[in-house]
């Protein structure tokens, strides 16, 4: 059946969009991303305008996140106190990227500049959480203690410490609020949930131990997307419902189906297909910038801005 998006301007079957959000719901439940590194340039790859694809993304990235943390709540495996300090920063960088995003709106700018984040970002976060999850490997293979996250860290000499008791940390809060902040401006400027930066953040950078990483992660990530979701929709009216509505069914089922995996699976083996599918797509965008189109010139009806 085929639905017509009256924001996005394109016709797409709604099996396809139901696919796509089941999809990132289970990379949302397994690895504790919101998967909006994927949902939004997929929803670009099937004709939906970028500003309307980072906008409604989001929406979706909230309801797996939903549904995600839910499952890990019931298990306890949540670090609320952390979580609503990365929140804090979240907050702040989202309205930062909000601004950002509008300028780049205004320019017509804002297709070139989400492409290059995407294979920016995906492509050195993608690398470096390739080489670590090697090394996991390799040191569980040859039975070899590996060097504890938080030791010998600067970040861990700052002032203004609080304990984490969940994750077992006592550490200075300035690291998880910059950590937040930086989560919450490509949220805005990439439709993500920045998960695919949050967690490799947390496990390395914080030291958190990996059981209460994901679905920390998903927490902050609900109120981070759900807040860049309204500004982008108050600013710039870019967000279709009824595609929301189609991911998000998708999205939800996706969730519940992808946590079960993903506590079936080792954690380091986690982060390694992690690191391949955020590679993978880091390498699909770049060709996509790179390989000249069929036709130079495309003349399409639109709507003056």
């Amino acid at each position: 059946m085929q639905l017509y998006l009256p924001i996005a301007e394109v016709s797409v079957n709604a099996l396809t969009l139901l696919g796509l959000g089941g999809v990132v719901g289970v990379l949302s439940g397994m690895f504790g991303v919101g998967g909006g590194f994927l949902i939004t340039p997929l929803l670009m790859l099937i004709g939906v305008p970028p500003g309307v694809a980072v906008a409604t993304g989001a929406n979706q990235v909230v309801a797996s996140s939903v549904s995600g943390v839910l499952a890990h709540v019931k298990r306890r495996t949540v670090d609320f106190r952390m979580g609503l300090v990365l929140l804090g920063g979240g907050m702040v960088g989202s309205a930062l990227g909000i601004w950002v995003f509008s300028i780049l709106r205004r320019m017509g700018q804002v297709e070139l500049m989400v492409q290059l984040s995407y294979v920016l970002f995906l492509g050195l976060i993608g690398l470096m959480m390739l080489q670590e999850s090697l090394r996991a490997i390799r040191r569980a293979q040859t039975g070899t203690a590996p060097r504890r996250a938080h030791q010998h860290r600067m970040v861990h000499r700052l002032p203004l410490k609080m304990k984490f008791r969940a994750s077992g940390l006592y550490i200075s809060a300035i690291p998880p609020v910059l950590v937040g902040a930086a989560v919450g401006f490509l949220a805005a400027i990439m439709g993500v949930g920045g998960g695919f930066i949050m967690v490799p953040a947390m496990i390395y950078l914080l030291g958190m131990p990996t059981k209460v990483v994901v679905g920390t992660s998903l927490f902050q990530i609900i109120f981070v997307t759900a807040f860049t979701t309204l500004m982008h929709a108050v600013t710039a009216y870019s967000v279709d419902i009824l595609l929301a509505v189609m991911l998000i069914v998708g999205g939800v089922i996706g969730a519940q189906i992808g946590t079960r995996i993903g506590l079936k699976l080792k954690a380091e083996r986690l982060r390694l297909l992690l690191a391949l599918l955020v590679l993978a797509m880091s390498v699909k965008i770049a060709l996509d910038l790179l390989v000249t189109p069929g036709e130079l010139y495309v003349l399409t009806p639109g709507r003056l801005p």
